[in-house]
């Protein structure tokens, strides 16, 4: 029996998703529950299990591609619990498929080998050869002698490239005709016609890429391009980001501050602090807690507008800013106004391992009432981060440097912060936004007023 694979929901706002690796493939037995395939939204990644038993008998949405939700995107085919010894193909059968009424592909017509010594072919699924670059040239209507069950990605393929079914070999679980089976025959035997057959360690091109001609170099060298397709991650940054420019007001102002206090006192603590909690004291506790603060003192940078309305959040739920596998995300500490130092570094090491795992959830990443971006562990020195859509603001750490400062009448060296701050300026007003900026150095720079609450 087939059971379908489809695309499950992963939110209300989330319609399309994005096909990543494949973790078994077309014959392969799958555990009831063991992981099939990886599946990106525009906020998180899931995988897809199995929900029961079986043979993964066909594959639709190859890694790359991009699917709607409640689309069917493989087919497994269900087997005994007892049925392990069973192979998903039988010596010189087709591999298991969803209809097993589909008629089975002829083998294609090998080509007569010319005089003198011949070169071995790779065969096809269907025991049929494919002409190489390296080869002769096939007859065009040679490739198969049956009219394969045609996929609709192949069709569009076999439209856009003018080709009929009966020229391409079909390789497809039960004679199915694939994408790939088209793009391959394009590769492979076109060129072949087209040209003079070249060495036979010549290799194809990828279909994503072209070579640019060299102009002006010595020598017949090419350089290349490649067209790789954005993730929906990807998309959906770049979306936001130009909305956010787009319908708000941002203005960025800025401030540098001393962290030798800060640095003395982790300094002082470090050891005690990792033995106690599991977790070593950074410099991202003690800006969340000087930022939290901030914001009770400036209500406005912790609001948004909401139509013709301003809503003032009575919570304060701060968004990290954290580089994962695929992108640039932003889990949420809920309620950081009743974390300690140590559930503050707590939450932000766990989100720094789910994002480089890609694990992080959808509840993980909405909401956030501010943000916080530390572009100093990169390097950047200064910098103009953008707001986070609905939030209103948003603070840019950057690089700690030692720099030569003025104290008490003298020149000293100190390790100095540059701090940006920006913000939707049709709600937060210059004075509001300069006076959360210089608390929050005012909290770094004597960090026991946030103990004292002063």
């Amino acid at each position: 029996m087939a059971i379908e694979l489809r695309v499950p929901s992963l939110g209300e706002s989330i319609t399309e998703v994005f096909i990543g690796e494949w973790r078994k493939q077309v014959g392969e037995r799958a555990a009831s529950g063991e992981n099939l395939v990886e599946i990106e939204s525009d906020k998180a990644t899931v995988e897809l299990a199995a929900p029961q038993a079986g043979v993964v008998a066909q594959i639709l949405k190859k890694k790359g591609e991009t699917a709607t939700v409640g689309e069917v995107i493989g087919f497994l085919e269900a087997v005994a619990t007892g049925d392990a010894a069973k192979s998903p193909t039988s010596e010189g059968g087709a591999k298991a498929s969803p209809s097993a009424a589909a008629p089975a592909p002829q083998p294609p017509v090998k080509p007569a080998a010319p005089n003198g010594p011949t070169t071995s072919q790779p065969t096809t699924a269907t025991g049929g050869t494919w002409a190489t670059a390296g080869s002769p040239s096939a007859p065009a209507g040679a490739a198969v002698a049956a009219d394969p069950r045609v996929m609709p990605a192949a069709a569009r393929e076999l439209a856009d490239r003018g080709l009929k079914p009966q020229e391409v070999a079909a390789t497809g679980p039960g004679g199915r005709l694939l994408k790939e089976d088209v793009v391959r025959h394009v590769e492979n035997v076109r060129p072949v016609a087209a040209q003079p057959a070249a060495p036979s360690t010549a290799v194809a091109q990828a279909p994503t890429s072209r070579n640019v001609p060299s102009i002006g170099l010595s020598g017949t060298s090419a350089r290349q391009e490649e067209a790789v397709p954005m993730s929906p991650i990807r998309r959906r940054i770049a979306q936001r980001l130009v909305e956010a420019q787009q319908n708000a007001a941002l203005l960025t102002t800025f401030n540098e501050v001393d962290m030798q206090a800060v640095m003395s006192l982790r300094q002082e603590h470090k050891e005690l602090f990792l033995q106690r909690y599991g977790v070593k004291l950074g410099f991202m506790s003690f800006f969340v807690k000087a930022t939290i603060d901030a914001l009770k003192m400036v209500p406005q940078v912790n609001a948004e507008i909401r139509g013709n309305d301003i809503i003032y959040h009575n919570y304060y739920d701060v968004g990290i800013a954290v580089s994962g596998g695929k992108g640039l995300v932003v889990p949420v500490l809920r309620n950081a106004e009743r974390m300690s130092f140590a559930e503050i570094e707590m939450g932000i090491e766990q989100f720094g391992k789910l994002a480089r795992d890609n694990k992080l959830t959808l509840e993980q990443l909405q909401g956030g009432t501010f943000t916080i971006s530390n572009g100093g562990v990169f390097g950047s020195l200064i910098s103009t981060p953008i707001v986070n859509p609905p939030q209103s603001g948003i603070l840019g750490l950057h690089a700690i440097q030692d720099r030569p400062v003025a104290r008490d009448g003298q020149v000293v060296i100190r390790p100095m912060m540059y701090l940006a701050f920006t913000y939707d300026h049709r709600i937060i007003d210059g004075r509001e936004a300069v006076t959360f900026l210089r608390r929050i150095k005012e909290n770094i720079e004597n960090p026991s007023r946030m103990l004292l609450e002063i």
